[in-house]
């Protein structure tokens, strides 16, 4: 079975119905009938709760994200486990990317799931020099 997981900007498409929003909405209809398993890290979540505390407030945003961890197919990970602070720690040391990607490709790398973004600026770098699969939910600028 395929694993996948969502950095923030997914999400963010599909909320805002972006381009790229009918990827993630095909990925979340897979993942309803069991074809796939979603997931997400926590420190992603918490990018999308302050983007939606800025764009909507933190009451609806508090709404947004209930919603999404009670009734989307999604795996919310919450533990940062040894080997994802390891790996979060190398791709810091290795270049100028967020934390929060940095927790992002360090999950892929430690579950072996295939990352779901359209952020390119900071993570074509890491599809090219590491062993982690990426699907672009938009075509590159």
């Amino acid at each position: 079975m395929q694993h996948y997981l969502l950095d923030a900007c997914a999400v963010l498409a599909l909320l805002d119905n972006e381009e790229g929003a009918d990827i993630v909405y095909g990925l979340l209809d897979s993942a309803k009938s069991g074809e796939i398993t979603l997931c997400m890290n926590a420190a992603n979540l918490i990018e999308v709760y302050y983007d939606r505390i800025r764009k909507v407030g933190p009451e609806n945003a508090d709404n947004t994200i209930r919603n999404i961890c009670e009734n989307f197919p999604i795996s919310i990970i919450e533990e940062l486990t040894p080997g994802i602070v390891r790996e979060a720690a190398y791709f810091k040391a290795a270049g100028k990317m967020s934390f929060a990607d940095t927790i992002l490709v360090a999950t892929a790398r430690c579950t072996g799931a295939t990352v779901v973004t359209c952020d390119y600026v900071e993570l074509e770098p890491v599809e090219r020099q590491e062993h982690i699969s990426f699907l672009w939910i938009r075509p590159q600028f």
